[in-house]
């Protein structure tokens, strides 16, 4: 596990190699196998690999969305609110093993956020991406997480690099 952290990065640029039937299984055993509190599982995925689709869900902020122009799949996670008051840990806690296990596969990823953030000055990222896959409106969407070959590697952060600064011991 401590290699997948080391090498790790987020990607943004992705190749148009297709990601394999297999791989493709794995990443959603991966994100269904994702604990949540209470074993209540709010979450539910939508796996878009339409190419008009994913080049759709990049005007969910004003500005686009990088990963968005390349990634040969992007995931959208949601959860049910009406479910778990901690839908957003759980729905986060999918995000990130879905990553890890991306990066298990040599793919790359990135974490799209989209809760709490703005497609326009009167709508939010959110609204947009609901409306887009008709989501119903108890289902929040979280996150987008963008999979594919990276075009490019990246090294992991440094060791050096890392703040041990904000480790504490025993008190703050």
């Amino acid at each position: 596990m401590i290699e997948l952290l080391r090498q790790r990065r987020s990607i943004r640029k992705y190749t148009a190699q297709a990601i394999e039937p297999g791989k493709l299984e794995i990443l959603k055993e991966a994100v269904l196998r994702s604990p949540s509190s209470k074993n209540i599982n709010p979450w539910e995925f939508i796996f878009v690999d339409d190419p008009a689709l994913i080049a759709e869900m990049k005007n969910c902020k004003p500005h686009g969305v990088a990963p968005l122009t390349s990634a040969p799949l992007a995931v959208v996670v949601c959860g049910d609110e009406n479910l778990n008051d901690v839908w957003v840990e759980d729905c986060s806690i999918a995000s990130i093993l879905l990553q890890l296990t991306a990066q298990s596969l040599d793919l790359g990823s990135c974490w799209i956020q989209v809760r709490e953030r703005m497609h326009s000055e009167t709508a939010s990222s959110e609204k947009f991406i609901q409306n887009l896959f008709s989501i119903p409106e108890n289902f929040r969407v979280l996150s987008i997480v963008t999979i594919g070959y990276p075009e490019k590697g990246r090294e992991g952060k440094p060791f050096e690099e890392l703040q041990f600064e904000k480790i504490r011991l025993n008190r703050f």
